[in-house]
């Protein structure tokens, strides 16, 4: 006798005390209830690796109660948060602690934590190593928000030997602040504010240089290295060859940087500035090849909404540096995989099963017995256009608009529970390696 099973078409899954029991072909026993998805798709929950959910202290731009209702409209069932947006940030024992009181308060999904790294604050990446989080986030140029300071070289290279001593990663958001800034103050000195000026402020280089520069740092300090939102075929190429001469290094891309153009982004406006900005076609299909061929590891959202106070088209400058994307993840990247020949067994992958193992979440990213009975069931046939009325985050703001999905997600289930039902999201600390 089971609590649930969800009859699907290749198996049926078996769920006793919120994690699965049991995986077969027409499973018999019984159960307290059962789910029909015959005809659907029955995938694990996906794991977002990348997400800005900013409670406590900015939950006006996003907080946990929004956040995951979207991340599980997606039919993701865990995140891991970055340290930065909320305040405080994620820098020390106290403020991971006033973050898990937060969103343990509203999280419909479970979630993890980042912490930060940042100058003055190396000594403290071990209390917040001993609370739990999965390792810890380093910006190598303005982050965007004055309590999060970008690292230097110095911080960044004692932090990733104190990180190794931790057996945690250190993630960088890797572009070269000598570039950009310099780029941007010329422009915009030169009263040049239009969203091309912004996009020709953040180059290809900006990217290559600071990844290149974070793998020597990583391979001299021993460290393990994860390289967040990379936007370039070339910045993939680093990773892999680093990772193929011996270094512990994984990089992870975003949707947008898959679905949307440079050219998209003029067209667009503010709701698709993002750093590293968006790129030529050519990128896209760099970064596409990388996904078949696994040089990329995983795919993310870094979800990062603000007000739409924020997000100006008149000044591409002044305007918040983020895209909301954690709710479209998966359908709109269903379609866009199956029109390249990318299977979705891959797509799992890179969603769910390998953001899972990459940071030890137990239990997490597939579908096998003793694991958490977290699915997501989609609707591969679904074809609508998206709107706004659809999206869960705090501002309907999206560059996804008008997009048509590869499915859509009708019922996702967090340790059997549906989620807005008696689902309750809870911490998830990475088990020891």
């Amino acid at each position: 006798m089971y609590d649930l099973i969800v009859r699907g078409d290749a198996a049926d899954v078996g769920v006793t005390d919120g994690r699965i029991a049991a995986l077969a072909p027409e499973l018999g026993g019984g159960a307290g209830r059962e789910i029909d998805a015959r005809g659907l798709l029955v995938l694990p929950g996906l794991v977002d690796a990348h997400v800005h959910l900013n409670d406590p202290g900015r939950e006006d731009w996003e907080g946990f109660a929004t956040g995951t209702a979207a991340l599980a409209a997606g039919g993701a069932t865990t995140c891991i948060d970055m340290p930065l947006n909320s305040i405080p940030p994620t820098l020390d024992g106290a403020s991971f602690d006033a973050k898990v009181e937060a969103a343990s308060a509203t999280a419909q999904v479970d979630f993890a934590l980042w912490g930060g790294l940042v100058p003055g604050a190396v000594d403290r990446l071990d209390e917040l190593a001993a609370r739990g989080v999965v390792g810890f986030k380093a910006f190598m140029s303005p982050s965007g928000v004055a309590e999060f300071e970008a690292a230097d070289d110095l911080t960044l290279y004692e932090g990733m030997r104190r990180a190794a001593r931790l057996g945690l990663p250190v993630a960088v958001h890797a572009e070269s602040a000598a570039i950009t800034t310099r780029l941007a103050a010329r422009a915009v000195a030169g009263g040049r504010r239009a969203m091309r000026d912004y996009l020709d402020s953040r180059p290809v280089v900006a990217e290559v240089e600071a990844i290149a520069r974070a793998i020597v740092l990583a391979r001299e300090a021993g460290s393990s290295l994860h390289v967040v939102h990379v936007s370039t075929g070339r910045g993939v190429a680093l990773v892999a060859e680093a990772r193929a001469g011996g270094l512990d290094v994984t990089c992870e891309t975003c949707p947008h940087y898959l679905l949307l153009t440079d050219e998209d982004a003029e067209r667009i406006g503010a709701a698709a500035k993002c750093a590293p900005p968006l790129r030529p076609a050519s990128e896209v299909e760099a970064l596409w090849r990388a996904l078949g061929d696994g040089s990329i590891d995983l795919v993310a959202s870094d979800h990062s909404p603000s007000p739409p106070d924020l997000k100006r088209d008149d000044d591409a400058f002044a305007s918040w540096g983020g895209i909301a994307g954690c709710q479209t993840a998966l359908p709109l990247l269903l379609g866009a995989a199956a029109a390249r020949g990318l299977p979705v067994e891959r797509l799992v992958e890179l969603l769910a099963t390998a953001p899972a193992r990459r940071f030890r979440l137990p239990g997490k990213g597939a579908l096998e017995v003793g694991a958490d009975a977290d699915v997501a069931i989609v609707d591969a046939r679904a074809r609508d256009p998206l709107h706004s009325a659809e999206l869960r985050y705090r501002h309907p703001i999206s560059p996804f608009l008008g997009h048509v999905p590869g499915g859509r997600v009708v019922r996702t289930l967090l340790r059997g529970a549906d989620v807005g039902g008696h689902a309750r999201g809870r911490l998830v600390v990475p088990k020891a390696p």
